[in-house]
């Protein structure tokens, strides 16, 4: 059989030979500097999450622990989420400047870790109806919310938050934090805005960790269809003209598309994927089950939410992967 000369010069296996010319020709490089990493931190009871192996409900010297071996490892920052002892209508304990939150963060900055400090900013853990929003007569109030909102970032701020991440939904949650934020003199405080956050199937196992499963109904409200995109393109539009600092796209890996289309969009934008706690959990339970290899999976998912577009991964995954890219 006769070849031409263009066979011949045109073999991309040369790249993939060996493990050194793989290595050479690799186009997208993970590091545990793409991670951030989500924790929970309360005054109540701790100890390990049953739907998430390896994940626990902590205390504040527990965080502090944890957070500092994510910095030795080389992770980029801590996502912190508040469980609260006690809950009411008004998740009147949200801002509390001496609940677990503001006092993992006022730890955190006297540990003085290498490490980026946000904190989620959402009411869905400290309502005793577990919705994102305050409700009247049954309903979400959007306008209502977002003064708590901003009273909530007020208070992480204040104890030493580098970024806060709101993650209700709100329409102009960024803009009334923002404003909040400056009207207050924490003009260096940023916004990591949950933009794209779809109502997924995937956050079972977050609402048992956070104790945060609604009581009634559901998130679709103002949690986003997962069949869209130019909607979440137009979210994105949206809180980046409110003065958000950086955007994320939610769930990471029925997304990816979406994550695509918002690197593509805004390329000098900041852009974060969450690696939810339902992906984590189907790695985790794949692994136990002798079908997935949990090591190369788990790269695998990550690698293929950076090559997507996503600057930074927040995953619970955090401290394995970066064990596992140091190995």
């Amino acid at each position: 059989m006769q070849h031409g000369d263009t066979y011949r010069r045109h073999r991309p296996r040369r790249l993939r030979r060996t493990a050194q010319m793989r290595r050479l020709a690799r186009e997208t490089t993970l590091a545990a500097s793409d991670f951030i990493y989500p924790l929970f931190v309360t005054h109540g009871a701790t100890g390990p999450v049953p739907s998430m192996p390896g994940v626990m409900r902590t205390d504040v010297a527990t965080c502090v622990a944890l957070a500092r071996e994510a910095a030795t490892c080389g992770v980029a920052g801590v996502l912190l989420f508040g469980i609260p002892t006690t809950k009411d209508g008004r998740a009147s304990a949200a801002g509390d400047p001496v609940g677990p939150v503001c006092q993992a963060v006022r730890a955190l900055k006297d540990a003085a870790l290498d490490l980026a400090i946000v904190t989620d900013v959402c009411l869905c853990s400290y309502t005793d109806h577990g919705h994102c929003g305050l409700l009247q007569n049954g309903v979400i109030d959007n306008d209502l919310t977002l003064p708590r909102l901003a009273q909530v970032a007020l208070a992480h701020a204040a104890a030493g938050a580098d970024m806060v991440a709101p993650s209700g939904m709100m329409d102009h949650m960024v803009a009334t934090i923002r404003q909040a934020l400056d009207h207050d003199g924490w003009t260096g405080v940023g916004i990591l805005s949950y933009s794209a956050k779809y109502a997924s199937a995937f956050y079972g196992p977050f609402r048992d960790a956070a104790d945060g499963a609604p009581a009634f109904g559901d998130r679709k409200s103002h949690q986003m269809d997962p069949s869209n995109v130019r909607e979440a393109l137009r979210e994105v539009a949206l809180d980046l003209a409110e003065g958000a600092d950086m955007v994320m796209v939610k769930p990471a890996m029925a997304y990816l598309d979406v994550i695509r289309q918002v690197r593509t969009r805004w390329p000098e934008v900041p852009l974060a994927a969450y690696n939810v706690s339902g992906e984590y959990a189907m790695i985790k339970a794949a692994a136990r089950l002798g079908l997935a290899d949990e090591k190369l999976a788990t790269l695998e998912l990550l690698t293929g939410i950076k090559r997507a577009g996503a600057d930074r991964i927040i995953t619970y995954h955090a401290l394995e992967a970066s064990s596992w890219l140091q190995a």
